[in-house]
């Protein structure tokens, strides 16, 4: 190692565990980094400043206001740009010698073998579950051991994905958690029900530190185990994971094509309304009941006055105690959509004849109706 490598890594050389031949290794790594979100920020960071030599990004999103609360890596004058290129320059920023690859892309099972190409792990920080079943498929076709994680509000669940681990380790991914995706709309998102900013910099900083782990060959990764994180209660739980009976699990070979499960768009069988038609028949003389299943405190933020506010679960655990009638004109929205779609199916099963969403949920009202309320 050169003399300005030797004081930049000074501290990992001091340390038994990684030393020179840890850092060489970290050197010659290639990770591939999925979604620049909560979670991939601060493990960027730290998988850069740890000196990895190679970090491929793959992101298709854009920075917006509403992550700065918690996507460290991305600056305010970052807003509206592609977040692969604000990564890519905060990496480059803190270490010039991390070579960077970039794709402004959603990792699917038909470009997967593509965008990881290369790559020693693949460190999941996606977002949406469409995405996690096809990183963890792909690494699973591939051979490649996944780092992943999951937030909600104040708890996370982390551990290491890998189908064909060294002995004695038994394989084990996502499918062996989770065998299937939920139904779309049923678990709520960040942006649905909120999620405490330094959490996720606990869990990215603790997703690098499983995946330096892997890389330097130190330790015991989190293989078999999946870590509970409760911010609230300051508390960490192993669990362990045992990987399903093969008669039951998925193939662990062959091409991602082959192996990941097809996703299923959600399908609107409720008719739509605008917010604009909507803002039109609430100045009627026969205005629709407007029904509001997000949470308190999303209602908070921004809301259509005189809406009738029941948080989904309630809807779901009960539809009739809300009171309608079954023959009223409902309009049942949420942040976006998918949460009123899951509503208007509780309401028409419990007997309801005439349910709509609202298309494009709050935001779209507030961008097409009131843009005097603030969108989150």
């Amino acid at each position: 190692m050169d003399r300005g490598a030797t004081e930049r890594y000074a501290r990992h050389l001091l340390l038994p565990a990684v030393g020179e031949l840890g850092q060489r290794r970290l050197r010659a790594a290639h990770v591939a980094v999925i979604g620049v979100g909560g979670l991939g920020s601060p493990a960027l960071l730290y998988l850069a400043a740890a000196g990895v030599g190679r970090l491929t990004i793959i992101d298709d999103d854009v920075v917006d206001v509403t992550n700065l609360q918690r996507q460290v890596i991305h600056p305010d004058a970052a807003v509206g740009q592609p977040k692969v290129d604000s990564a890519a320059a905060a990496v480059r920023a803190l270490n010039p010698d991390v070579d960077v690859i970039t794709h402004r892309a959603r990792l699917t099972p038909g470009n997967a073998a593509e965008l990881l190409a290369g790559a020693y792990l693949v460190l999941d920080g996606s977002d949406n579950f469409e995405t996690r079943y096809a990183v963890n498929d792909a690494c699973a076709a591939l051979g490649l051991p996944c780092v992943w994680a999951s937030v909600y509000r104040l708890q996370a669940q982390v551990s290491v994905f890998w189908a064909d681990p060294p002995a004695p380790h038994r394989g084990t991914d996502l499918r062996d958690l989770f065998p299937a995706p939920p139904a779309p709309g049923t678990v709520p998102t960040c942006g649905d029900a909120g999620v405490l900013g330094a959490l996720t910099g606990q869990v990215g900083s603790m997703m690098a530190g499983e995946a330096v782990k892997l890389i330097c060959g130190i330790g015991t990764p989190l293989l078999g185990r999946v870590a509970f994180v409760d911010l609230a209660d300051a508390t960490v739980t192993h669990l362990p994971l045992a990987p399903r009976p093969r008669s039951h699990s998925r193939p662990r070979s062959g091409p991602p094509e082959a192996t990941a499960a097809p996703a299923t768009p959600p399908t609107h069988q409720h008719p739509l309304v605008t917010p604009t038609d909507l803002a039109a028949e609430l100045t009627s003389e026969t205005p629709p009941v407007v029904l509001d299943v997000r949470e308190p405190a999303e209602v908070a933020i921004a809301a259509i006055p005189g809406s009738l506010r029941v948080p989904l679960a309630d809807v779901l655990a009960d539809p009739t105690a809300i009171g309608l009638a079954p023959d009223a004109d409902v309009v049942v929205h949420c942040k976006v959509q998918p949460r009123a779609e899951a509503a208007a199916a509780a309401l028409t099963q419990a007997g309801a004849s005439r349910v709509r969403v609202l298309a494009g949920g709050i935001l779209a009202w507030v961008r097409e109706v009131d843009p005097s309320q603030p969108a989150y």
